[in-house]
């Protein structure tokens, strides 16, 4: 498995997206498209990204009845992108209905993951308003285990939680990790974080980069120190 980091492309629009990306040259980083983009430009902009020679993971968090969710993979399937998500917490008939969505697809099929819980809930949150009375790494691991039971490629989990899903999962179950953040960045509404450096010795997979890049003076700069970060503790 290669590990990589994915460039979060919050924006807006096309024209923003592709106004930022025209800044690396000929340079195709991995980039994660999620809801406000995908909503705002529709499937026209992934076609448009991969044309371009990007991986792209759609970060659409399915999460609905299971015939519902497996006949929207049908259509992202066709789509052609690298990687996929559902909500783990949508049952594991959901994330089954999921991966035989995307099972239409002849050739390669795009890794589909699952969240755990979202980075910026942190233990007070899940017990007093998701009323879910047990320690956060335990229920990110029971997710974990309930996505290897559906056959799912790996989650989306934070880097804090990478090391222990390894472990009950094993070494091959891919951890794509968001709350990544310089050691000078804020944290924003991220709760549970790391730098890029720390995700990499903890064994995080893929690590999920937003503001700290999108939003730096010099985002090129940023992407390739992240790179270096990430990749020279695992390479």
């Amino acid at each position: 498995m290669s590990k990589d980091v994915i460039i979060a492309c919050d924006f807006a629009s096309k024209k923003d997206t592709l106004t930022f990306l025209d800044r690396f040259g000929q340079v195709r980083p991995f980039v994660k498209i999620g809801m406000e983009l995908f909503y705002s430009e529709g499937p026209d902009i992934v076609r448009e990204l991969k044309q371009r020679g990007h991986q792209i993971f759609l970060d659409l968090k399915l999460h609905d009845i299971p015939n519902t969710v497996e006949k929207t993979c049908r259509v992202l399937a066709n789509l052609d992108v690298d990687m996929v998500n559902v909500h783990a917490a949508g049952t594991i008939a959901m994330m089954q209905a999921a991966r035989r969505g995307l099972s239409v697809k002849q050739g390669k099929q795009p890794l589909l993951i699952a969240v755990t819980q979202l980075t910026s809930t942190d233990q007070a949150a899940l017990e007093n308003e998701l009323d879910i009375h047990r320690d956060m790494q335990d229920v990110v691991m029971h997710y974990a285990q309930n996505a290897k039971a559906a056959g799912l490629d790996g989650v989306v989990c934070s880097p804090w939680e990478a090391d222990q899903v390894h472990q009950a999962c094993g070494a091959d179950f891919v951890t794509v990790t968001p709350g990544i953040r310089f050691a000078s960045s804020q944290k924003d509404d991220q709760k549970r974080i790391m730098t890029p450096g720390q995700a990499a010795r903890v064994g995080c997979d893929y690590i999920v980069v937003g503001r700290p890049i999108t939003q730096a003076q010099d985002p090129v700069a940023a992407y390739q120190e992240c790179v270096r970060e990430f990749t020279k503790e695992t390479r």
